[in-house]
């Protein structure tokens, strides 16, 4: 079994039209596998610009569009919030969920995470769940309780099958946008460790689901990280906002 390769850029708070047309520009010239996926996250005012432009391209087949984030709420009085359907009908397909800075600077939950999933779920997107640990609990040997902790939550509320339609992300907190980033076998070992405890409860899902890392990959470290057994891929952050260093990292992945 082939899974899925993905390398996802996470463009954060940053980014403008005219990164949109040089990165659309720069990718229009790689050809990668069908197992290979290529997703790009801008910020929300950028998603329609950015599928106009790809579809103008003809690269609707080699590059997907995603969002940063989405509510947990359909519809309502959420000012600020957008919801799953507003997704859809921006024809988005991926949703990061759980990232570090959302749980950290804005106080999200696993739970809460959990709850998102599943909506995203529920319409047809597919969630980038993101996980990891920081500087100090990985230092106190906490790094494996603490990533049980905010997968067990997703597990309870959707059940082990529909991460048949998830992405796991490992960021150790540490690590991103820091210049750290952890060895390749340290990397290894904890994505290792995440398929197992997914398999604890299903070990077929668990050889299916695409472990991305993420925390400081660029161009000169990315081929040696998507060489491990169990890392499929990245959820790339600061060098994704170099059009040639990404294009360098896309054609580093290779699916397993």
């Amino acid at each position: 079994m082939t899974r899925q390769a993905i390398v996802a850029a996470n463009w954060k708070m940053n980014g403008d039209s005219a990164l949109v047309s040089s990165m659309v520009s720069a990718l229009a010239s790689i050809n990668l596998p069908s197992h290979v996926d290529v997703v790009i996250c801008p910020s929300f005012p950028y998603l329609s610009e950015l599928n106009q432009k790809i579809t103008a391209a003809n690269l609707n087949d080699a590059i997907q569009v995603g969002s940063q984030n989405v509510s947990e709420h359909d519809s309502g009085a959420y000012t600020g919030e957008v919801s799953t359907a507003i997704l859809q009908d921006l024809a988005i397909h991926y949703v990061i969920l759980g990232h570090s800075e959302r749980r950290s600077l804005y106080n999200e939950t696993s739970l809460q995470v959990a709850k998102k999933v599943h909506v995203a779920l529920n319409a047809g997107l597919t969630p980038i769940l993101c996980i990891g640990e920081s500087e100090a609990e990985r230092a106190n040997g906490q790094t494996e309780s603490v990533l049980s902790a905010q997968i067990q939550p997703v597990i309870d509320e959707i059940g082990i099958n529909k991460f048949n339609d998830v992405v796991i992300a490992y960021e150790p907190v540490w690590a991103i946008g820091t210049g750290k980033t952890a060895s390749s076998a340290m990397a290894q070992e904890t994505h290792q460790f995440i398929r197992q405890f997914l398999a604890q409860h299903n070990e077929q899902v668990a050889n299916k689901v695409p472990l991305l890392y993420g925390g400081s990959v660029n161009a000169a470290n990315c081929e040696e990280l998507f060489a491990q057994a169990d890392i499929d891929g990245g959820l790339i952050g600061g060098a994704s906002l170099k059009a040639e260093q990404f294009k360098t990292i896309c054609l580093a992945a290779k699916g397993k």
